[in-house]
């Protein structure tokens, strides 16, 4: 079964543990290191594409870990913020080090939330770790419970390419996943996006906000 998926496996152990402690930083050292990366920081980033959006929207971050990103939002006075991680460790100091914020376990295959709950769904460096044979099943549930947006940031390819992730096979790929949804959902366009490519590399990230439009009908 999918929500048993050799990655979930390796991301709710010791493997995941692991990039947890490492990545485990101030709101402040989050910034330094995308400034360092890009050029720019991820507070910036974030304003760039989410400065218009009502700060009562309501917002669930899919693979929060120790909710970096929705710190950062919650500092950007947003106040209907919802996280989901599998990884037990995570989510205890996710919960430690935040207030009024809802993060709940659970993982991308079966989100626990009703049909369009959500004015926008997001990732974050987490689509990234998904086999591609189940990036529909993962997308298609971040889908079902957007009413109107879906924000992500993404490692970037114009096809899927697999990269070894610290001595590990089948835990890394990287992708065009904007077109994926687009490809996948008529009813998905793209409002902005930004391709960040690495300052001491050819690598390149991609941040991008996709919109539910009606469709037509004939």
């Amino acid at each position: 079964m999918v929500k048993r998926s050799k990655q979930l496996k390796e991301w709710t152990g010791k493997f995941g543990k692991a990039y947890t402690d490492r990545n485990y930083n101030s709101l402040a050292d989050l910034d330094k290191l995308y400034k360092s990366l890009f050029g720019i920081t991820r507070t910036s980033l974030n304003r760039l594409f989410l400065n218009k959006i009502d700060r009562n929207a309501r917002i669930l971050e899919v693979g929060c870990n120790i909710a970096n990103q929705l710190l950062c939002l919650q500092k950007m006075g947003f106040k209907n913020l919802y996280g989901i991680e599998p990884q037990d460790y995570a989510l205890r100091l996710s919960r430690k080090r935040t207030k009024n914020i809802n993060i709940l376990k659970g993982n991308i295959f079966d989100l626990p939330f009703k049909d369009k709950y959500f004015d926008i769904v997001f990732t974050s460096g987490v689509l990234i770790h998904i086999n591609p044979k189940d990036i529909k099943k993962a997308i298609s549930e971040i889908h079902r419970c957007s009413r109107k947006y879906i924000w992500g940031f993404e490692y970037f390819a114009e096809d899927y390419n697999e990269i070894n992730y610290r001595g590990k096979k089948s835990l890394l790929w990287k992708t065009n996943f904007p077109k994926i949804y687009t490809d996948t959902f008529e009813d998905l366009r793209v409002k902005k996006i930004k391709f960040l490519k690495y300052r001491k590399d050819d690598n390149v990230d991609v941040m991008f906000l996709l919109k539910k439009v009606s469709r037509l009908i004939f």
